[in-house]
């Protein structure tokens, strides 16, 4: 299910780290030219000295993790975690050793009361959701280090959006939306035709408005039932 993205850091290098099964979306001129601008500017912080997050090989992370055909749930999120070692690609998810942070606790506390069985690990990684279809999708790719939001200005949203164009164009998924800023992103795209979660967004200074009681865990894997495709098993290795 998986296509390695390459590490290129030069002027080209999105066209290597793009990840394959995703290429046609290239061949629209005014997703390509805003990918190659938004990837310079980066690569031009980065020669200035900025830390910036995750490293190239990581940016288009989940992406590489599923293709356009096999998704099977959006979670979206805005921007990558801005502390050393956090991000790698996924919305969410933090790699294996690192403490995960209070959002994700806060969805695992939902997944505990959804979840018959489920246990909180003490990592924050959800690869394994995204090796079964599940896109981790941030609406910006990459951030300064400790300067949360510093990329917002940079262009990802135009590509971003057209990723979700994408797959809103293609089989029935289930959208699962935290929060104004993933409504406000999908706004414009027509996802009448897929199942649709909208509710509280997991942050600590949201999560309390209902977060724990909306049960969009169990509520995708019905979707997910009535389009006739396999649940996502929400267990996360220990």
């Amino acid at each position: 299910m998986s296509s390695k993205a390459v590490v290129n850091s030069g002027q080209e290098g999105y066209l290597a780290n793009f990840p394959t099964p995703w290429q046609p979306l290239l061949a629209d001129e005014t997703f390509r030219t805003q990918l190659a601008t938004t990837w310079q500017a980066v690569q031009a912080e980065r020669e200035q000295g900025q830390q910036v997050y995750p490293t190239n090989d990581q940016v288009f992370a989940a992406l590489a993790a599923v293709a356009p055909e096999q998704v099977r749930v959006v979670i979206l999120g805005q921007d990558p975690y801005h502390q050393p070692g956090q991000a790698h690609g996924y919305a969410f998810s933090v790699p294996y050793g690192i403490k995960p942070p209070p959002s994700l606790k806060n969805m695992y506390k939902a997944l505990v009361k959804d979840i018959t069985g489920f246990s909180a690990p003490q990592h924050g990684c959800l690869e394994t959701w995204a090796q079964q279809g599940v896109l981790l999708l941030n609406t910006v790719l990459t951030v300064r280090d400790s300067e949360a939001a510093s990329h917002q200005s940079l262009g990802w949203q135009t590509i971003t959006r057209s990723i979700l164009q994408h797959v809103a164009n293609g089989p029935p998924v289930v959208f699962m939306l935290w929060g104004k800023h993933a409504e406000r992103t999908m706004q414009g795209i027509d996802i009448s035709q897929h199942g649709v979660l909208t509710g509280v967004h997991p942050s600590p200074l949201s999560a309390y408005r209902g977060f724990y009681d909306q049960q969009h865990f169990i509520k995708a894997n019905e979707l997910l039932t009535k389009q006739g495709r396999k649940p996502i098993n929400w267990h996360l290795p220990g």
